[in-house]
């Protein structure tokens, strides 16, 4: 087990909401100022590190992984011993201010903790956070998909009810369908050692250097990357697109508990080419995969035939899959690891 001097929870809690639009059609949460944010991140006990923007998104890294604001859409992905929950009240708040009353989607998500004993309230264990959630959400639910007594992963959500049309409003309600929206992420541990001794200080200085070095700035080309190296080691980076795509990665190296997550917006109808390049970059022993996507999407239909053909890759072994259907969303929760050479 790592010394608890030398050990950081590189597992991070996800926590996303999206505003009803028809609220507030001229509400912007990206006029929220930085010193707003900044004070708002307190609670959550990290900071900003820099910022990029363009006209769709705003992109903040953080000494505790990232933010991104949009129009009506609000993520935040911290690892360590932050406490992301305990900025809600505050968030919903700002958004009052812009005209935000009603809240469309909300998701909270996290892997189990490989030290969950060092969390802090309210985030020492996932009944806690639900009960926490309940208390803004009454209506929320809560899940845990995969095995609980070794790899899980969490989800609280919370969507509005979907209105019920008479039949002769069909094609109305159809006109008013919402826009294409999906989110992949990847949750690897058990990192190739040499990969990861390239996210130090002792072999870079920059995290444009790294950047290049292991080739992140090829798995989504024509991403606005911006980056950091950590010291003595540790990796953030933040890329946007104009039309609103983002990705995000952020790294724990260390050995005994090394840990990668990356996670998009982009829109494909078929994830096997972008998670294969993931894989092939850091090399995991194992990892999780998990998408969202809405009715609209690219991705809704293509889920399972995604998991299908990734599964018949002769050096992984899926572990377990488990799929959900939601008011508005489609979830595929995939698991897998490396296969075990036949002994001859």
């Amino acid at each position: 087990m790592p010394n608890v001097a030398h050990f950081f929870e590189g597992v991070e809690k996800l926590l996303e909401i999206c505003f009803d639009e028809s609220s507030s059609p001229n509400g912007d949460l990206r006029n929220i100022t930085r010193g707003e944010w900044e004070n708002l991140l307190c609670h959550v006990k990290c900071e900003i590190i820099s910022y990029i923007k363009n006209d769709s998104i705003d992109a903040f890294l953080l000494s505790e992984s990232s933010m991104f604001v949009s129009k009506r859409r609000w993520i935040l992905k911290t690892c360590g011993t932050t406490t992301p929950l305990k900025c809600l009240e505050q968030l919903l708040q700002l958004a009052k201010l812009e005209g935000y009353h009603v809240i469309s989607d909300i998701f909270y998500s996290r892997k189990n903790f490989t030290r969950p004993e060092i969390q802090m309230s309210p985030h020492e264990g996932f009944f806690e956070e639900v009960t926490y959630l309940d208390t803004i959400f009454p209506e929320g639910r809560s899940y845990c998909l995969g095995s609980i007594n070794l790899e899980c992963w969490y989800l609280y959500t919370f969507s509005k009810p979907e209105l019920k049309a008479l039949p002769h409003l069909i094609v109305e309600e159809k006109s008013t369908d919402a826009d294409p929206d999906q989110t992949i992420e990847i949750l690897m541990q058990d990192l190739d050692k040499d990969i990861m001794s390239a996210f130090t200080k002792s072999k870079f200085t920059t995290g444009r250097e790294v950047t290049a070095y292991s080739g992140i700035d090829k798995i989504l080309p024509e991403m606005h990357i911006d980056d950091f190296l950590f010291d003595p080691c540790g990796y953030s980076m933040n890329g946007i697109r104009e039309n609103g795509e983002y990705m995000t990665i952020h790294i724990t190296p260390e050995e005994k508990f090394s840990y990668v997550s990356f996670e998009s917006n982009v829109a494909l109808n078929n994830y096997t080419k972008l998670i294969s390049q993931v894989i092939k970059t850091f090399k995991p022993g194992k990892f999780i995969v998990t998408i969202f996507a809405n009715k609209s999407s690219l991705a809704y239909e293509t889920m399972k035939e995604l998991e299908i053909e990734y599964s018949t890759l002769s050096n992984w072994r899926r572990t377990d899959m488990q799929c959900c259907n939601f008011p508005s969303y489609n979830l595929l929760f995939a698991q897998y690891s490396r296969a075990l050479e036949k002994v001859l």
